[in-house]
């Protein structure tokens, strides 16, 4: 079935860039953002635009490589390539990159992203205790600091309590756009939603993204409550954790879905990892670096909220089964791959299939075939 509204979304995506050019050309100053570890709500208490930077495609690889190795995560290599080639527009607006260190090779290339770019680079830590909160609002702080320096703004309370309502707006939105699928059978196919949220990044009106997916969210609610979407026969529901994914990357979610399955869910940090909330009372710094660094990436340890979250989703819409997505080379995913499993196992006897690929269509049919053996192993 087709729907206006998601149509609307994707046509009004395709003027992303020239918005933010527009913006620019207006004065306005456009920040970059990698990783979901950055507040998107400073910059937007600064007056700027925060935009989500390039880096889930295969084709700027062979460039990057000229530089990175080989064997490094391929969202490293890819985020690395668009910057050489000044192929992504987002990138080539941005006046300031907010960059976070997440990861050793996020880190080293950000060092030589910095010979090309203003970036500006958070420490992140890695466990979510009191001391780390301590210090990572002083590494958010440091961060208004570089922005009021570099843009010739001051950011008051008042400004991030604004752009915290703002945010959380738009997380609410996403959510319930992403919870389309707890209808059974799902309405939208896991490719649709994941073309929906990759594009929804891009755009530089946080009062548009609100809109488009609230509109959407309506637009299938109405025709389930009259009984207008069509019928289909019960396939397996898969939940989709791990690494991030984007068009460009999305191999895994096209192939689950041409085996037969729905990928109704998405764990990762397209998913809902970026529908936490940012409590609005309080000290608005030291409530933005609770919810930023209360992120369930596998960089942290422990990691137990990954665990909550997955739980919390696999009930919801109960999912039939789990694919867990790693890039080759990202070890801390790799490495909790382990508990993934043993975790669905004990708490919902489910079987995980892990998967270890990169964005490149090589493994393309051997990767079929291990998802066509798992899914006819739940239909078991």
């Amino acid at each position: 079935m087709s729907f206006a509204s998601i149509d609307r979304l994707k046509d009004a995506a395709e003027r992303n860039a020239l918005a933010i050019n527009e913006a620019k050309a207006a004065g306005r100053k456009v920040v970059g953002l990698y990783c979901l570890y950055s507040p998107a709500e400073i910059a937007i208490a600064a007056g700027a635009i925060p935009v989500v930077l390039c880096g889930t495609r295969q084709d700027p690889i062979a460039a990057a490589e000229r530089t990175l190795p080989r064997n490094l995560c391929p969202l490293i290599k890819s985020s690395f390539g668009f910057a050489v080639e000044g192929s992504c527009p987002y990138l080539g607006a941005a006046d300031l990159v907010v960059a976070d260190t997440t990861c050793d090779g996020k880190k080293k290339m950000f060092e030589l992203l910095g010979e090309m770019k203003p970036v500006h680079m958070l420490q992140l830590p890695h466990e979510q205790g009191p001391r780390a909160l301590d210090y990572w609002r002083e590494e958010l702080e440091a961060l208004v600091r570089r922005m009021e320096a570099d843009f010739g703004v001051t950011v008051t309370d008042d400004d991030l309590r604004g752009a915290i309502a703002t945010m959380n707006r738009e997380r609410r939105a996403l959510k319930a756009l992403m919870d389309l699928p707890r209808l059974n059978p799902s309405p939208v196919s896991g490719m649709t939603m994941l073309e929906m949220l990759f594009k929804l990044g891009f755009f530089s009106d946080r009062e548009a993204i609100i809109r488009l997916a609230e509109d959407v969210v309506a637009e299938v609610h109405a025709a389930a409550d009259a009984g207008a979407l069509p019928e289909r026969p019960r396939v397996p529901r898969i939940l989709l954790t791990g690494v991030p994914v984007g068009m460009g990357s999305h191999k895994v979610v096209r192939l689950i879905e041409e085996c037969g399955a729905d990928v109704v869910c998405m764990e990762n940090c397209t998913g809902y990892k970026k529908t936490l909330m940012v409590d609005e009372q309080g000290d608005p710094l030291t409530e933005l670096a609770r919810r930023y660094l209360a992120t369930p990436c596998s960089v942290m340890t422990p990691n137990t909220g990954r665990f909550t979250m997955l739980a919390d989703i696999a009930r919801d819409f109960a999912v039939d089964g789990v694919v867990d997505l790693t890039w080759q080379a990202c070890h801390t995913y790799n490495v909790e791959a382990h508990k993934v499993r043993s975790f669905f196992r004990e708490t919902f006897d489910l079987p995980v299939l892990h998967i270890e690929t990169d964005y490149s269509e090589s493994d393309a049919e051997q990767l079929k075939v291990r998802i066509e053996a798992y899914l006819e192993m739940l239909g078991r």
